[in-house]
């Protein structure tokens, strides 16, 4: 009967991006082939480079080593760069990694590393005794601020295949997910401006099939640690949304809700009587459109419909636009669309309401940033699209943002997520600025 790794299907193919897209072959499983490190040694030894895995109640351990397992010595071998990584039992499946050079011996039945930057702190594995005891040195690189010794519950030990440019690709994929946990921590302590509301509304306009929906998913994909659908995703050519959507977003499935509502509309079009009612904008922007109310292209809503809101408080209203855009059709709009979008601008701007520009469907979000993921390349802001929108609705580069959606993938992106993320921290601070210009009253 084939062994079975402890690891489910998402972990394990985060964990082969994470190295570069490599095959992992189990070799050996504690609680099947034997708790003493000797049965690993046994089955692990001149395997090439490998992945350890030990899990512990409440936290994951992984040691990915370049080159072989060590042998049985009372000496540390020559050292090398490993890879050491903790996935945190939570509702988001966050990792932290660090590379640290080290050595590793086996000795009295027990895996022990030693790490050259403070050789009296080691790593020690015991099998036998199902503990580990983890370094002050490696809690603090891995964020962790509870107890060394942890109680061991299973080990396995992985043969990794395929590997290419290991250390050059681990390093970019763990500064991107240590970017993109700043980037979770950073939007769940956010507070909306002066406490004016609990939380601020965004509404995401563009045309049909451009990515609005597709945005929201994402968005709650990220908080809820694997990917959803809650919010039906139409062509490029017909809108699948006709009701007025307003989405909280919560931190996890059972979590709290984050301080923010992600507003859904039905898509503009170029021809009259068709997508969403231009006259309608005005009356979501002032709060006066209820969550579920159905659009008609024909008709806008007005003070005589039964579930008009004729007093709506600053919470109801609209505290940041979004403009959606797909980045590859942009430059073919209509001259019909760039009319009735300048419509749309004119109505946002009598409100006085912040907006920024989102593009989506980049075609390589690998290609977006600088290396230290905080801008975006030069060359990507060079492109004709991001001109063209900073031409055509006015609005600064630094409010044009550019992200990738989920859409068929199977498993989460730290990439991606940093590019989804850092568009809506931006549009946090938008909204911040709509509510801090407010007037006194």
């Amino acid at each position: 009967m084939a062994v079975r790794t402890t690891l489910t299907w998402n972990e394990e193919k985060s964990l082969q991006k994470l190295l570069g897209n490599v095959s992992l072959i189990l070799l050996y499983k504690s609680t099947v082939h034997g708790n003493r490190i000797s049965n690993m040694h046994d089955r692990c030894i001149r395997q090439g480079s490998t992945v350890t895995m030990i899990y512990c109640p409440t936290n994951s351990f992984g040691i990915f080593m370049l080159g072989h397992y060590p042998e049985i010595s009372e000496s540390f071998r020559k050292p090398n760069t490993s890879f050491y990584f903790s996935l945190q039992k939570n509702k988001t499946m966050e990792m932290t990694g660090a590379f640290l050079n080290s050595t590793s011996k086996i000795s009295n039945d027990q895996l022990e590393f030693q790490f050259s930057i403070s050789p009296v702190q080691y790593l020690s594995l015991d099998l036998y005794n199902r503990t580990i005891v983890i370094p002050q040195l490696l809690m603090e690189k891995l964020g962790l601020n509870s107890d060394l010794r942890y109680r061991v519950l299973e080990c396995e030990v992985f043969r990794v295949e395929g590997i290419k440019d290991a250390a050059g690709y681990i390093n970019r994929i763990t500064r991107a997910t240590q970017h993109r946990n700043s980037l979770l921590a950073d939007l769940r302590a956010y507070r909306p401006y002066a406490d004016l509301v609990s939380e601020i509304r965004i509404l995401l306009l563009g045309p049909v099939g451009s990515g609005k929906s597709s945005f929201f998913n994402s968005v709650k994909s990220i908080f809820h640690g694997h990917l959803t659908h809650q919010a039906i995703v139409g062509s490029d050519v017909t809108s699948i949304t006709e009701q007025y959507r307003i989405y909280s977003v919560k931190d996890g499935k059972d979590g709290k809700s984050l301080p923010c509502m992600l507003c859904d509309t039905m898509g503009l079009d170029e021809k009259e009587g068709v997508g969403l009612c231009v006259a309608d904008i005005p009356h979501i922007l002032k709060g006066c459109v209820p969550d579920r109310y159905q659009f008609s292209p024909h008709k806008p809503i007005t003070p005589k419909h039964p579930t008009f809101i004729t007093s709506p408080s600053l919470k109801d209203r609209i505290h940041c636009v979004a403009y959606v855009f797909d980045i590859n059709s942009i430059d073919n709009l209509s001259s019909k669309m760039v009319a009735k979008f300048k419509q749309v601008q004119k109505e946002v701007l009598n409100c006085g309401v912040a907006h920024v520009a989102l593009f989506t469907k980049v075609n390589n979000c690998y290609e977006v940033l600088q290396d230290n993921f905080l801008k975006m390349n030069k060359s990507m802001i060079s492109q004709s699209q991001i001109q063209n929108a900073n031409k055509m609705l006015g609005i600064p580069l630094s409010n044009i943002l550019v992200v990738e959606n989920y859409a068929s993938e199977r498993e989460m992106d730290p990439l991606k997520d940093i590019l989804i993320l850092s568009a809506l921290k931006q549009m946090f601070r938008a909204a911040d600025d709509f509510l801090e210009d407010l007037p006194l009253e």
